[in-house]
């Protein structure tokens, strides 16, 4: 099919208005895709989620496919910026807007949500994340066995907490979890299903984790945005002269980052262990494996002024004998703690974001979470 020279020149002039660089729904830079129906430029990977949208499929890419004069014309007087004003006019500030990095599940939603269901038009109905109440069953991995089993949760506005039952009709929750301990993170490749949901929270000082997962990937999406809306609620309450933007990034996180080194011991006589570590902003956490429900260990990173360092290989008396050779030593007031990398982009990483933690200011919040740490060990 031959292209038509006149468009193509058209389109890239369009591409280079403000808003038409990057994907009009994950943000990622250089779109090369565009939709004739909604009059915007997207990834690739949105431009498949939007070739199954009812009514809006009409997908074509910018450089490969024939685009006829009234398609562009479309593009020209739509855009990106258009399209988020009816689209995105009302979206909360709680709603988890998905970007380039995550998983394919919330971009999906995040797209069906804002074009099919019209959820954030200035017309909009009522939503469903904000009925203060939820109530349905999921699929929890069990503690000790490992398999999935069908359990009832109830969010609870009013009662600020999630709570979950073993059988649907059960009197008394097998836990009751306040939501401001609350992270909510998608981990599809870890939990091994597309809609894979993590919840962490505070147990008697110790991290516990939930691993859940729903068949419906708008169900899980679901509770994961009914959670943040009812720790807005609850953070509202707890900062009452912040604004919503000031709390958004008190809402649930992504980890800053998730992947195995090997460790040695207090002693540092032991041998190299190989441990699943997870970092969520100052706490390191590792474990025996990626879906433990508890963590063995946790190593707390203050600021750099408070005696905390991260810096590349081990002492010099260390003799590593394990497989991986790149080490990083991390210093802190109490002690020092040895890692091993399998390859040296995963050790450059890794002491990336140990350094951006530890060079940054501590919150009021965070030297109580240090001392409540210290007195924990």
């Amino acid at each position: 099919m031959a292209v038509n020279e006149r468009a193509a020149r058209a389109l890239k002039d369009i591409l280079k208005r403000p808003g038409n660089d990057t994907c009009a729904d994950c943000g990622s830079p250089d779109p090369e895709w565009g939709s004739c129906s909604l009059g915007v430029f997207i990834c690739l990977t949105c431009s498949g989620i939007h070739r199954n949208l009812q009514n809006h499929a009409k997908v074509k890419s910018l450089r490969l496919s024939r685009w006829e004069d009234s398609e562009v014309e479309i593009m020209a007087e739509l855009g990106n910026e258009v399209a988020k004003s009816k689209y995105e006019a009302q979206v909360p500030v709680y709603y988890y807007k998905p970007t380039h990095k995550d998983c394919q599940v919330l971009k999906e939603q995040w797209i069906r949500a804002k074009y099919e269901r019209l959820e954030f038009t200035v017309d909009r109905k009522p939503l469903v994340y904000e009925e203060g109440t939820r109530d349905g069953t999921l699929m929890k991995r069990g503690r000790d066995n490992g398999q999935f089993l069908s359990r009832r949760f109830v969010l609870s506005e009013r009662e600020g907490t999630l709570k979950y039952f073993t059988k649907f009709d059960a009197k008394e929750p097998k836990a009751v979890i306040k939501v401001d301990a609350i992270n909510a993170s998608f981990q599809p490749e870890k939990i091994g299903n597309p809609n894979g949901l993590q919840i962490t929270y505070l147990k008697d000082y110790s991290t516990r984790n939930i691993f859940l997962y729903h068949d419906s990937s708008k169900e899980i999406v679901d509770w994961f945005n009914s959670i943040r809306a009812v720790q807005l609620h609850y953070l509202k309450v707890a900062f009452p002269g912040a604004s919503e933007v000031e709390l958004k990034p008190k809402l649930t996180r992504n980890f800053l980052k998730e992947g195995y080194m090997e460790k040695t011991g207090p002693r540092q006589t032991e041998g190299f262990k190989k441990r699943w570590f997870t970092l969520d902003h100052r706490r390191l956490m590792y474990f025996k494996d990626p879906l433990d429900a508890f963590a063995k260990g946790e190593v707390f990173l203050g600021h750099r002024d408070l005696g905390y360092s991260a810096s590349s290989g081990l002492p010099p008396a260390i003799h590593c004998n394990g497989t991986w050779q790149h080490g990083i030593t991390i210093v802190t007031p109490d002690r020092q703690f040895l890692f091993t990398c399998e390859s040296e982009v995963d050790q450059l990483d890794w002491l990336k974001h140990f350094n951006e933690i530890i060079n940054t200011m501590m919150s009021p919040q965070e030297y109580s979470m240090e001392a409540l740490f210290k007195h924990k060990h």
